[in-house]
């Protein structure tokens, strides 16, 4: 945090009770306390303290004469005293005159006190007024005495004088514009040293710079205090303390910075000049007053339309009748004046200021300031004032601090600002209200609601004075009118400032500065036109009037002209304008125009003015963008600090609203009502108790941007110290002892939890005995601070038991002490382990890892510490759950943790060893949550374009005091012989100056004053390596190449050349090379760089033997080269040649029909053969034709040219079918040809793919019981008479006889076995040739098996089809009719198959099938002839088997019969 006072304590000073000085507190007290007070006591006093004075020993002094004498002693003029108001000046006595004051002062003080003690049991009641003046002596005596004991205790003759010494030096300060910064310093010494400050070695006089410098004296701590820093306020300044013994002096620097783009405020003037020594008088030369303020008004809210009163008591002392301080009202800073809006009173006890009628202007913080001859006091409080309720449910708040600016003679501009409530939805924008003063009339000035915060308003009556107010409008209705605004007239600037100005004195000269011009002049161009604001709603031009003007006044004329025309259009044709300001309406969104002006009077218009540059019509003022990240921070109970980032590329901010919602009600109401223009502020007036989250908006003219993201929810409960910014530290705990001997012991402690918001300065160590179980008295262990957190306490005595207690020093003080330690005994430690390691730091914690951070033991025991052993446990565990981290001992004073559990919170403890053993462990640390904190960084390690190497850390979470420090392994970094340490803003860099191997170590980067926003980087031997060749390669860029040169061939059979680099700019330049030889642009080589992709190629038509050699690409881009060859020699570039050579026949191939895919064949699954082929670029008069042997064959009936493939069909593939096949594509543009040869082998191979589907297709074998005996099968899908099969019997082919024979029936392929014996048992298989590996069904029929089989045929007999009766003919006549029946049964219905010589026979007219009933079969020949002769068979069939039945049929002629 910073140095100087931060926003919310600079206006809010009245919640630290630290600013009232113990005689303060005591006044106040004491003045609660009693209610009546003797006024004979008071009497009493009086005469006492009359008595006193004199009694006092001190001797008069001359009465003080203001005449200025000359040598001769004649009176030449006065002399006017210097007043020094403030305690803090010297009084000017001699150290002898001094003391004797000091002496009878302390006299006086002591009769006083004891006369007013006899008096006390004499009561009468008085006023407060008399109660306040006395409380105020008591004061003023109670200072005296101790002061007069101190001198007293100093002139002791045991006491020795010494020169001024520093305790504790100022610190230079860095701080904000507008910010508040205090120097402190305590100085010691006697006689007590004079302290003077200096600026730039000026002496610093509070009363020369009223309310800009503030000093403070209060035991040997002295203060300056700087109120609203500016840029002169940066300088060095110095303070003196002065006494008998000598001088001595300490320095400190102030810079004030400013935020970029702010514009300078000028500070308020408390009081004018003249009035600045008005309340001095003579009389009261040489009297110093205390002020003292009590019973302030507090944080106040308020809402519109209320009345509010704000009021102090006042004691000031002594109390003159005839004297009266200055009693001054600020707001923000800015200097009130009674007015109707605010009336202010003064008692002569008590300031009031009443505001009548509240507005949200009136919101802000509110400053008393009262001020005397010696010196001033304030005191502030915010006040908050709230919307009034809407007059429609739902409407907007009313608009706030209207203003006008620009006031010409009909002519003004009105600004506004938008209010922080919109009532639930966007407020649709403003109406401007104007009245004329006198009357009560108000009139709207524009007709549709305007966006922008900023209004033009034309029209006016010259002459004539207005009020104007503003009134916010959205979709549920109109809010309250805004407080009017101050009254404007509408005449000429020139006008208003001579009205406003003082008349010169009359010097007796009459000065004519130019020629009275002459009537009837016709008025020049206007000059310096210039268009000062543009909207989307209005443009506004601005001008200065010719010097040509003529004797009467003129008017103007606007013109405008849409840019690229000529065309110029008068604007205000009826009536001229007076002012030379004008605002046009109703222009085009988005067109460009430029205007002109011209001047006219009763002698004419004039030449038109220059015309403007084209400006196109919209709004230029852009919303600001969200404010970044929302920080709450604890106050009060009732209050939180919101901070916040500003808004980024903002332009004309107004400021900030800030809304807080309770946690889950999701309703956000607005912390201020007007416009705040920090990024701190607090929010007043929340529950106790409850949490918040806040979020911030920011608003211009433009209007209010989106809301920022929503804080953290805090708590709302008060801060530790209170809220003050910079408090003192908490004590510090855990004291223990590190080491031992006779006389002294070396303590170490724990870092206090709360430092105070700046750092600690120092540790202060007492000690005291303890005898017999009773503390004595404290003593001080050192004078000065320590800055470690161990110390060694001296002069103890052996064998006694003592007590320690540590405070820790900031800026603010000294805080409190600690509870006081354990009793330890001081005796010599003679154990051989080491003792306790110390100061156990936890850093750079993550989710699954932590470095901890320890020193040394300071026993290092009989032999020195060689290792350390890192313990952990959960934090809620038991003792006994204490585990190593490391097996062996480690060397160094830190540890990277990595076998942390995220979410787990852990101790970590710290034990040392040496040859002797393991010493005691250390203190544990505080408990640790293994998570990795939103917005954690880590170092990032860069390489700039130089090879100079970096590593950088960045912080979002700064605060004013924050630093970045850099250390190597864990030891900050102070040397810059090797490291160069850069820190901008949230950013810090560590740039190696010669990056070598004495670097390599671990490099960690951790922020002040924050979270424990830390990182680290270990830089080790390969890493180095690494980083250095990096490093060279940026000193020595290589362009880098996605991929090397390669070559391709394209369509047409072209050769390309490429390679694509990964980065190169496009002023990179490229160099072809062929053998050494440079190539250029020509028919023969086409060059292309695409400076996008970064791919570089070059296009050759065909290869030629001379080609053949290297070709490289030579990149170059800046200092970055890099190159890429490719070697084309022997059979690399033949083969290269050849490819090229086809493509290119192959792409005139292509130009017309042609095979996409050649002919081929296709086996389905039903064993037909498709010859196909895939074809392209056809049209409809392209032609297929299909041969085979040289003879045409018919294929497709049509082609199919959409679909491109060609198809002719085999469906029973025989012998008849081996050829050559051929088709041939043609037409006008050409033909193509394609062969395939199915003869021979490729027959052959047809054929096998054709077995190898039937293969496929059949049926697992099955055995049937038949009359005759068993039958073997199986089913084919397709049989095709050139299959050839194979049975077997116990792996050996089967030899068929009259009782094993062999058959196909349709698809069925059968083995019957005639009266089975035993030697027919085993295995049987029916082995299919495809030419390949063919494909085997197996079957077992033996033993169990046969039985099983045969049973299961029974079983199955009533489902496996079957036939009876069959009537057969052999002999049948020529002519006849032929009709033979069956019965046939089987579940399910078998299927019916008549056959003639093993063929299928189909139904016609002259061979008629039937089944009747599902039992009768028939098959019937109408008329037999001749060819009706043969073998003819039923087949019936279902899933459960086959049966057959077998006739023949012979036709005989009658005649042949005879």
């Amino acid at each position: 945090m910073s140095g100087s006072t931060p926003f919310y304590q600079k206006h809010h000073r009245h919640y630290d009770r630290g600013y009232r000085s113990k005689e303060l507190e005591s006044a106040v007290s004491q003045y609660q306390s009693s209610s009546s007070s003797s006024y004979a006591a008071r009497r009493s006093s009086s005469r006492a303290s009359a008595s006193a004075s004199r009694l006092s020993p001190m001797p008069k002094r001359a009465k003080p004469t203001y005449l200025a004498m000359d040598k001769e002693n004649q009176i030449i003029g006065y002399v006017v005293p210097i007043f020094r108001g403030s305690q803090e000046y010297a009084s000017g006595f001699s150290d002898t005159e001094e003391a004797r004051v000091k002496e009878s002062a302390g006299y006086m003080a002591r009769r006083n006190l004891f006369t007013s003690g006899l008096e006390m049991e004499r009561t009468e009641q008085t006023s407060r007024k008399v109660s306040m003046r006395e409380s105020a002596e008591r004061i003023s005596l109670s200072k005296r005495i101790y002061e007069n004991e101190e001198h007293h205790k100093r002139m002791n003759k045991d006491s020795l004088m010494h020169a001024p010494e520093f305790v504790i030096k100022p610190r230079s300060h860095t701080v904000w514009e507008k910010q508040c910064v205090r120097l402190h310093c305590t100085v010691s010494g006697w006689p007590d040293p004079r302290v003077v400050w200096y600026k730039n070695n000026v002496t610093i006089d509070p009363m020369a710079h009223p309310g800009k410098y503030k000093l403070e004296s209060s035991y040997n701590v002295h203060s300056l205090e700087i109120n609203r820093c500016d840029f002169d306020d940066t300088a060095q300044y110095r303070v003196s303390a002065m006494n008998s013994k000598g001088e001595l002096s300490s320095f400190a620097s102030i810079v004030v910075k400013r935020f970029k783009g702010e514009v300078e405020e000028a500070l308020p003037m408390p009081r004018r000049k003249s009035e600045e020594y008005n309340i001095i008088c003579t009389h009261t030369y040489g009297i110093t007053f205390d002020t003292h303020i009590v019973d302030g008004f507090g944080v106040s809210f308020g809402r519109e339309g209320e009345t509010m009163s704000l009021g102090a008591t006042v004691i000031i002392s002594p109390n003159l009748a005839r004297y009266q301080p200055e009693v001054q009202w600020y707001r923000d800073d800015v200097l009130l004046q009674p007015s109707k809006w605010c009336h202010m009173h003064w008692s002569g006890d008590k300031a009031t200021l009443t505001l009548t009628h509240l507005n949200k202007e009136d919101e802000g913080l509110y400053t008393l300031r009262i001020t005397t001859k010696s010196k001033y006091e304030t005191y502030s409080a915010y006040v908050f004032v709230r919307d009034a309720d809407a007059e429609v449910e739902g409407a907007p708040g009313a608009p706030l601090d209207v203003k006008c600016q620009d006031a010409n003679k009909d002519y003004v501009i009105v600004t506004w600002k938008q209010p922080a409530v919109d009532g639930g939805s966007s407020i649709l924008g403003y109406f401007v209200d104007r009245c004329e003063v006198g009357t009560t009339h108000w009139s709207q000035c524009n007709d549709t609601p305007i966006k922008f915060a900023r209004f033009p308003v034309t029209g006016l009556v010259e002459g004539r004075s207005y009020t104007f107010r503003v009134r916010a409008v959205n979709k549920s209705g109109m809010s309250r009118p805004s407080r009017v605004s101050e009254v404007v007239a509408a005449m000429d600037p020139a006008d208003r400032a001579r009205m406003r100005g003082t008349s010169a004195p009359w010097t007796g000269q009459i000065i004519v500065t130019e020629e009275e011009p002459a009537e009837g002049v016709v008025p020049g161009k206007p000059k310096e036109l210039e268009v000062t604001e543009a909207t989307k709603n209005y443009v506004v031009l601005s001008w200065k009037p010719p010097g040509e003007r003529g004797h009467e006044g003129i008017m103007y004329y606007v013109e405008k002209c849409v840019s690229g025309t000529d065309s110029w259009q008068r604007v205000n044709t009826e009536i001229p304008v007076k002012s030379p300001r004008f605002a046009l309406f109703d222009l085009a969104e988005g067109k460009a125009y430029s205007f002109r002006v011209r001047c006219c009077n009763s002698a004419g218009v004039g030449e038109p003015s220059e015309a403007t540059e084209a400006t196109t019509v919209g709004d230029k003022l852009d919303i600001p963008s969200a404010p970044g990240r929302v920080v709450p921070t604890r106050n009060t109970d009732t209050s939180v600090v919101v901070s916040w980032e500003a808004s980024r590329h903002a332009k004309e901010l107004v400021g900030y609203y800030i809304e807080a919602s309770i946690v889950g009600s999701n309703k956000f109401e607005p912390c201020n009502n007007k416009p705040v223009k920090g990024t701190r502020f607090i929010c007043h007036g929340l529950a106790t108790g409850e949490s918040y989250v806040f979020r911030v908006k920011a608003l211009n003219a433009a209007g209010l941007s989106e809301c920022s993201q929503e804080s953290e929810a805090i708590e709302v409960k008060a801060a530790i110290g209170g809220g003050i910014p910079h408090a003192s530290p908490t004590p510090p705990y855990g004291i223990s002892v590190l080491e031992c001997v006779r006389d002294s012991m070396v303590l170490a402690w724990k870092q206090p939890t709360f430092i105070g918001g700046a750092d600690i300065t120092g540790y202060f160590v007492d000690y005291r005995e303890v005898i017999n179980g009773v503390p004595g008295t404290w003593h001080e262990a050192n004078v000065k601070s320590v800055s470690d957190r161990a110390y060694r306490v001296s002069d103890l005595k052996e064998n006694r038991k003592y007590q320690f207690q540590v405070r820790a020093a900031n800026m603010a003080g000294v805080g409190i002490p600690s509870l006081p330690s354990g009793t330890f005994v001081c005796e010599e430690w003679t154990i051989a382990v080491p003792g306790p390691p110390h100061d156990l730091q936890v850093t750079e914690v993550r989710a699954n890892t932590l470095v901890l951070l320890y020193k040394p033991p300071v026993y290092q025991g009989r032999d020195p510490v060689n290792g350390f052993y890192i313990d952990i446990k959960e934090a809620d565990a038991e003792e006994e759950a204490w585990r190593g981290v490391n097996e062996k001992a480690i060397l160094t004073n830190y540890m990277k943790i990595k076998i942390l559990k995220e979410g787990e919170t852990y101790v970590f403890r710290v034990r040392a060893q040496n040859k002797a053993g393991v010493g005691k462990a250390s203190e544990p640390t505080e408990p640790v949550l293994a998570e990795t904190k939103p917005g954690t960084t880590e170092i990032v390690v860069d390489v700039d374009d130089d090879g100079v190497i970096s590593m950088n850390f960045a912080c979002s979470n700064l605060t004013p005091d924050s630093k970045f420090v850099w250390s190597k392994n864990y030891e900050e970094i102070t040397d810059d012989t090797r490291i160069t340490v850069a820190t901008s803003g949230g950013k810090s860099k560590a740039t190696f100056n010669m990056l070598a191997e004495d670097d390599i170590g671990i490099y960690s980067c951790a922020v002040t004053h924050t979270d424990g926003a830390c990182s680290s980087y270990t830089l080790s031997a390969e890493e180095l390596k690494k980083l250095l060749e990096l490093s060279h390669d940026h000193k020595f860029p290589v362009i880098p190449l996605k991929t090397e040169l390669a070559v391709e061939l394209q369509e047409k059979g072209r050769i390309r050349f490429w390679l694509q680099a990964e980065k190169i700019s496009a002023n990179g330049k490229i160099e072809y090379v062929f053998n050494d030889n440079s190539l250029s642009q020509g028919e023969k080589y086409k060059m292309n760089f695409n400076k996008d992709t970064g791919v570089i190629e070059m296009i050759m038509e065909s290869l030629l033997p001379e080609d053949e050699g290297t070709f490289t690409f030579q990149l170059q881009d800046g200092k970055a080269t890099n190159q890429s060859s490719l070697v084309l020699i022997g059979d690399v570039f033949k083969g290269l040649q050849k490819e090229s050579a086809f493509m290119r026949k192959e792409w005139h191939r292509k130009q017309g029909p042609h095979f996409v895919e050649y002919l081929s064949y296709e086996v389905t699954p039903e064993c037909c053969v498709i010859l196909k082929c895939k074809v392209g670029n056809i049209k409809k008069e392209t032609v297929a034709l299909w041969y085979k042997d040289g003879r045409e064959v018919k294929g497709d009936e049509k082609l199919t040219f959409t679909e491109g493939v060609l198809k002719l069909e085999i469906a029973q593939i025989s012998k008849k079918d081996a050829g050559v096949y051929e088709i041939v594509l043609k037409d006008d543009r050409g033909q193509d040809t394609s062969t395939l040869n199915l003869t021979e082998q490729g027959f052959r191979d047809l054929m096998n793919e054709v077995f190898s589907n039937i293969a496929n297709s059949s049926t697992a074998l099955k055995i049937q019981s038949t009359d005759e005996g068993i039958r073997l099968y199986s089913f084919v899908s397709y049989y095709n008479e050139a299959l050839q099969v194979t049975w077997h019997h116990k792996d050996s082919a089967i030899a068929f006889t009259d009782r094993i024979k062999s058959g196909v029936v349709g698809e069925q392929l059968w083995l019957q076995i005639t009266e089975p014996t035993e030697k027919d048992k085993g295995k049987y298989a029916i082995e299919f040739h495809d030419g390949k590996g063919g494909l085997k069904r197996t079957v077992e029929l033996s033993g169990q098996g046969e039985a099983t089989a045969e049973a299961a045929a029974i079983a199955e007999r009533s489902k496996v089809p079957f036939r009876t009766h069959l009537i057969m003919c052999d002999l049948v006549s020529l002519h006849q009719a032929l009709n033979l029946t069956c019965n046939i049964s089987g579940e399910p219905l078998p299927e019916v198959v008549w056959l003639k010589n093993e063929r299928e026979i189909v139904s016609d007219g002259h061979y008629v099938m039937k089944l009747e009933a599902g039992k009768y079969a028939s098959f019937t020949i109408t008329t037999v002839n001749t060819a009706d002769s043969g073998k003819y068979s039923i087949l019936v069939k279902n899933k459960y088997g086959t049966e057959s039945a077998d006739f023949t049929v012979s036709v005989f002629s009658p005649d042949s019969k005879k």
